[in-house]
């Protein structure tokens, strides 16, 4: 597999708080990654900046070897690179099937479109039956499931979770995660930042720990679950 995307000694602050600090990774070419830490540790602030929501004050981000540091989000979004942003931020007055095609709204190819629909529907019959319903009437894990379906409607390469798991029942993170190996297999990029340490190193191919804005510790996701510090941190060992 070869890089898609390269970080290299990112930068970001907010005012005269340095948020990220130097951190450099790479996201392999259809793997699972994870960017796991506490809270408040970096997680958050580096997607915002992969997908420029936020400037860099240093370093530089590449995209199949093109710097998209200083490009604008829409740009970003063009260039396939697409975010599930912490807290779901679907429009609540708006139909299911309404904010799903507002995913797509990068794209020209009506027949396409169409088809990603029913890739959609078909991942998350859930979201087929309340089609025409307000997304504000679905529960926390059915909102999840159409940030996450809205997302894939612009056809990413690369889609960047902010904490899917948030404030969902142990069974619905568990049909998440499921969610998420399976688009994977369809050759989709995944960058995932989680507080939920074990479910997200489980499924990743490659897993960084950040703690206060650095990288401290970076393996295979399965070999960092057996990481003494990782275990003594983050799984209550």
């Amino acid at each position: 597999m070869s890089a898609l995307l390269q970080v290299q000694d990112l930068a970001v602050s907010y005012g005269h708080i340095d948020a990220v600090r130097g951190v450099s990774f790479d996201l392999e070419q259809g793997a699972i990654t994870a960017l796991v830490g506490a809270n408040g540790a970096g997680k958050s602030t580096t997607l915002l900046a992969l997908s420029g929501l936020l400037r860099p004050r240093a370093g530089r981000i590449l995209f199949e070897g093109e710097d998209i540091t200083r490009l604008p989000t829409h740009g970003i979004v063009r260039r396939g690179i697409v975010q599930v942003a912490e807290g779901r931020a679907i429009l609540t007055t708006m139909t299911v099937r309404e904010n799903l095609e507002l995913g797509a709204y990068t794209r020209r190819d009506r027949s396409g479109i169409q088809a990603s629909l029913e890739e959609v529907f078909h991942l998350f019959p859930v979201l087929a039956s309340r089609a025409g319903q307000d997304a504000g009437n679905l529960s926390g894990g059915e909102q999840q499931m159409l940030a996450i379906g809205r997302a894939l409607m612009a056809r990413p390469r690369l889609l960047l979770l902010d904490e899917p798991s948030m404030g969902l029942a142990p069974l619905l993170v568990q049909d998440i995660f499921r969610t998420l190996v399976e688009i994977n297999r369809w050759g989709l990029t995944i960058l995932l930042v989680e507080q939920n340490v074990r479910q997200a190193l489980k499924i990743a191919a490659q897993g960084y720990v950040i703690e206060t804005g650095r990288i401290v510790l970076s393996d295979a996701g399965p070999a960092l679950l057996g990481n003494p510090k990782v275990v003594e941190h983050f799984l209550g060992g």
